[in-house]
């Protein structure tokens, strides 16, 4: 049993010995090529002209023989593409939209709808008997010839046209071209009626007033600015219901959003930003949405003595303006003009090219 024992001790320090062999020359045969790996430069995409001139002066010449034949090094070759970034900067709507015909229609009967289904309204629970206000509404009520509501016209609310039921109890319906439709659905003559109601008609004394001397409360701005009259494109207060963008006149004639070359050291959104800035100046309060592109263009260039570039690729990314004015004095673009446009004016100024690639990162308001 001894010599058993013996005899495995024996096999097991053998089998150790040729397996720590195997692993060694494995591990030789592993390493050396990683290292070998290891040492070889990385090479780096230039994506300016200064960059790639660079890279071309530090490349050794064919007759360095320094260099060993068989790991021969990489050499940094310049792209043939230029990469630029640029800012499609917006202001959004302001205002409201004015509904297209149909909702308006469509509100209208819904109005009416209302109307019809709640319960008639009390005046002795609002107002008291023998009082200004009580006055006042009997004058509203007039006017309205009986119908409570302000803002759907001459309606009997369901309980017909004497009041007892009839055949116009449940006629609460248009027909297309009807005047008074298009009075009740028509967006600046109903904020006129909506807001006559807070017009003073009733004296101190509790007397009615003539329409000429009726106290008339303020009425709201329109909705049209002098820069709409005026077709100003360079000023924000135009188009208040419409997202305008800024884009900028280069020294050639054309249109396009704050563009620059993106630098080595640069991100795109770095670039974005110093281009606006290049462009329009710093009276702006602005803000980028994201670091990721809304759109890409891509085109190509002729090749100059100094750029050699073949094909160009622009990352647009999103941004706002809360406040400022673009200010080209000083500007280092060359840029000669900026307007604030909307999307269907973008279609007219923008080169066709640059308009397909962009369209669809703008909404349609």
């Amino acid at each position: 049993m001894a010599s058993s024992r013996r005899g495995g001790q024996a096999m097991s320090a053998l089998f150790k010995a040729r397996s720590t062999e195997a692993c060694t020359q494995c591990a030789q045969a592993r390493t050396v090529p990683f290292l070998r790996a290891a040492t070889l430069p990385l090479q780096r995409r230039t994506y300016s002209a200064e960059a790639a001139a660079a890279a071309a002066a530090a490349t050794p010449s064919s007759q360095d023989t320094s260099t060993s034949t068989s790991t021969p090094r990489p050499v940094a070759t310049a792209p043939d593409y230029r990469i630029r970034a640029g800012l499609l900067l917006s202001r959004p709507p302001l205002i409201t939209r004015d509904p297209p015909p149909f909702e308006a229609a469509f509100y209208l009967y819904q109005k009416r709808l209302n109307e019809r289904l709640t319960g008639s309204f009390r005046r002795n629970v609002y107002f008291k008997p023998d009082t200004m206000l009580a006055l006042d509404w009997r004058l509203q009520m007039r006017h309205r010839k009986g119908t409570p509501a302000r803002d759907i016209g001459h309606y009997h609310g369901g309980k017909g046209a004497n009041g007892f039921g009839g055949a116009t109890a449940w006629d609460d319906e248009f027909l297309v071209g009807d005047p008074e439709a298009e009075q009740l659905t028509n967006q600046d003559q109903l904020r006129e009626r909506i807001i006559s109601d807070a017009d003073l008609r009733v004296s101190e004394d509790g007397e009615p007033l003539p329409d000429a001397d009726r106290v008339r409360v303020e009425r709201p701005q329109p909705r049209r600015t002098a820069a709409d009259e005026a077709n100003d494109t360079q000023r924000l207060d135009r188009k208040l219901d419409r997202t305008l963008y800024l884009v900028v006149q280069s020294a050639d004639g054309t249109w396009s959003f704050p563009t620059a070359d993106v630098r080595t050291d640069e991100n795109l959104h770095e670039t974005a930003s110093r281009a606006l800035e290049s462009a329009a100046g710093v009276n702006m309060n602005t803000w980028i949405v994201g670091r990721v592109p809304v759109a890409h263009i891509m085109r190509d260039v002729t090749p100059t003595k100094e750029e050699a570039f073949t094909s160009e690729k622009t990352f647009l990314l999103k941004g706002r303006i809360m406040a400022g004015q673009a200010d080209l004095k000083g500007n280092t673009l060359g840029v000669s003009a900026f307007q604030w446009l909307a999307k269907e004016e973008l279609a007219e100024q923008l080169p066709k090219y640059y308009y397909a690639s962009v369209k669809n990162a703008m909404p349609e308001r």
